[in-house]
């Protein structure tokens, strides 16, 4: 199994998917690639649109992609693709969708048997066994919260440290204690901005410039660094 699972799209400054498409690039190979786009996590703006500005980047570095929503047969579209990729926005449309069209399972058996993963943001959260540590406002209700189950732990992307200045609220740190509180048992990963988790031949790394924060009931929250082993996080 092989995943690139990113925190966010964007740095700021910068354009869209322009820090971690190198990384794409190295993970995707040599050989042009033209990976099936799945972009329901857009909810402000169109799939059209959506697709247009994934593939604008994906060919700049030799590669390109389709969306599935071109596809009769999304089904079928998931079991004929080379790579697939999960494009960010609010997950728990994403999930909705994905369910409502009957693709957990294909995606689910397509990537174990070796097809590349490529998701970030709410691409990510669908990596992990459910939805339960994403972000975003619930906007839409899937019938579970069960997502793709490639990895045995939850992803938190964007994660932030702190709380912008003045706001009273918890922070995202106290938000993850609260779930492994109750999920005990299950590590969370902060993956912050501007970072991303490969997977291949069953060692897990991390990528970019700052630590993830692993979470997990009992322990003291963990800060790794760039291009450490994570395997644990697979156990």
């Amino acid at each position: 199994m092989r995943l690139l699972l990113i925190s966010n799209s964007t740095n700021p400054g910068e354009p869209y998917l322009d820090y971690p498409k190198n990384n794409i690039r190295d993970f995707l190979g040599k050989e042009p690639v033209k990976a099936l786009f799945i972009p329901y996590a857009a909810v402000t703006f169109s799939y059209d649109q959506y697709e247009e500005k994934v593939s604008e980047r994906f060919r700049e570095i030799g590669h390109d992609i389709i969306s599935i929503h071109h596809f009769d047969n999304p089904v079928e579209a998931v079991l004929n693709a080379s790579a697939i990729v999960v494009g960010g926005g609010n997950t728990w449309m994403l999930l909705r969708m994905i369910l409502d069209k009957k693709l957990t399972g294909p995606v689910r058996e397509k990537v174990l048997s070796g097809t590349p993963y490529i998701g970030w943001s709410a691409g990510s959260n669908l990596a992990c066994p459910t939805i339960r540590t994403t972000n975003d406002m619930p906007v839409a209700e899937p019938e579970s919260f069960d997502a793709f189950n490639l990895i045995p732990f939850q992803i938190n992307p964007h994660y932030l440290d702190s709380n912008p200045e003045g706001h009273a609220g918890e922070t995202r740190e106290q938000r993850i204690e609260e779930f492994i509180e109750v999920n005990p048992g299950l590590f969370v990963a902060g993956l912050r901005e501007g970072t991303m988790l490969l997977l291949e031949e069953d060692r897990l790394r991390l990528y970019g410039n700052r630590n993830i924060r692993v979470f997990r009931k009992g322990s003291p929250p963990l800060e790794i660094g760039p291009d450490k082993d994570l395997s644990f996080l697979l156990r």
